[in-house]
């Protein structure tokens, strides 16, 4: 059992927890018991949470397959790798979750229909086709753009939609933006720490391909432009300007402490820390959102 929870980093669930939640909350904490459903909720947050464990599982399985974990791996051990399991058993195990995924959505779809489904298969595919398939995203240097595609415009809109059958108003589209930059410093820190190791492996991250500087400052960009976007949120959903302001400098300063890390040590296993932290930051972020919307 500590082999499969392991393989299922639950150290990354944080990236599919809170869009669900993020992209739900404005009918869930609107003070209409009339709007928003729970039961929704549950099912996108158990179908969300099974296709990010299913991408982990694939991407262990493939990793091995390319030779991608090596013996000066800086991260944390990889199952199949390691050993710890076979790569059939995990590789069947990120089925099996797909299948779950799909089992869980039955409820979404029998209220919101068919764009559930397709989102639901495009969602799959790339539980794979992240790291396998002809044009593997993490091996191109598009690990990034993924990110805030799926785990920020996908899942964001895609949960608002499932509450409202709406696709949502400016103001969601700029917060999925937020959360989606927010889920990139992840694997932005992700992708520097295990840098060299990358390099002679054939995996072209955007670290890889730019260098060390580079990486750092688009951790740090990207990290700032979603603090600043607390504000403009604020407005265009209309909740309270001094606490849109105040979160804003919040996030910031959070924001502010891991760059000063990332910045001041090389990429180590130190790296761990901070990709701990950034998981934090995230869940920080959901709380100020959360905060703003139920102060509305």
């Amino acid at each position: 059992m500590k082999a499969w929870i392991l393989a299922a980093r639950p150290k990354t669930l944080p990236a599919a927890v809170v869009p669900v939640w993020v992209g739900a909350m404005p009918m869930l904490l609107d003070g209409d018991s009339t709007t928003g459903s729970w039961l929704l909720f549950f099912c996108t947050l158990a179908s969300c949470l099974c296709i990010q464990v299913a991408t982990n599982l694939f991407n262990d399985a493939i990793d091995f397959d390319k030779g991608a974990d090596t013996d000066q791996r800086l991260g944390p051990k990889r199952v199949t790798a390691s050993g710890l399991l076979s790569r059939k058993a995990v590789f069947g195990g990120a089925l099996g979750f797909c299948a779950l995924a799909a089992l869980v959505a039955i409820p979404m779809i029998q209220e919101r229909g068919w764009p559930i489904v397709a989102i639901g298969v495009v969602s799959l595919f790339f539980a794979y086709g992240y790291t396998g398939g002809p044009v593997p995203l993490a091996y191109r240097g598009l690990g990034e753009l993924f990110v805030i595609l799926f785990f920020g415009l996908v899942a964001v809109t895609g949960s608002y939609f499932v509450q409202t059958g709406e696709w949502g108003s400016p103001a969601i589209w700029l917060l999925a933006l937020q959360c989606g930059l927010y889920s990139t410093v992840l694997i932005a820190i992700n992708n520097l720490r295990d840098r060299e190791e990358d390099s002679g492996t054939g995996k072209r991250t955007l670290a890889v391909r730019f260098g060390e500087k580079f990486a750092r400052w688009e951790i740090a960009a990207i990290g700032f432009v979603a603090a600043f976007l607390m504000i403009p949120v604020g407005i265009l959903a209309e909740l309270n300007a001094m606490f849109s302001s105040v979160a804003a400098v919040a996030l910031g300063i959070v924001q502010f402490i891991i760059v000063k890390q990332v910045f001041e040590t090389e990429p180590s296993e130190k790296y761990n820390a901070f990709l701990a932290a950034a998981a934090k930051q995230l869940l920080f972020f959901a709380v100020m959102i959360s905060i703003m919307f139920a102060l509305k």
